[in-house]
């Protein structure tokens, strides 16, 4: 089995619902992401995938969610866009765009602080 990954970042708005603390009130975060491959075969070239078909698919869908208040975007919509949430929309969005015979998404990490991380995966 081999498992790699990519990183990525976005800056944006969010407030958390339902939560009783300071996080309720509007407030940004520079998020990085951390997206993680898993596949058995390696193409003729020796990859698993090419890194920067993956880079580009999640920069796109990082794109969509950068410089936003997410709880204004239809992503979100009624749940409440804490770090756990996010990762769990990444994966599924890049999920769709990645995943192949060869190669899926396995997990998806968010950290919201250098010392702080949601990881979805199912």
């Amino acid at each position: 089995m081999f498992e790699l990954s990519v990183k990525g970042h976005f800056s944006a708005a969010h407030r958390l619902m339902e939560y009783d603390g300071s996080c309720a009130t509007l407030h940004g975060h520079n998020w990085d992401v951390e997206v993680y491959l898993r596949g058995e075969e390696l193409d003729a070239s020796g990859l698993l995938v090419d890194f920067k078909d993956v880079k580009a698919a999640v920069n796109s869908v990082l794109d969509e969610i950068d410089h936003v208040d997410l709880n204004a975007t239809e992503a979100f919509g009624d749940l409440s866009p804490s770090s756990e949430n996010i990762a769990r929309f990444l994966y599924r969005r890049l999920s769709g765009d990645i995943n192949d015979a060869r190669c899926v998404v396995h997990r998806v990490a968010v950290f919201e602080t250098p010392t702080s991380r949601a990881v979805y995966w199912e």
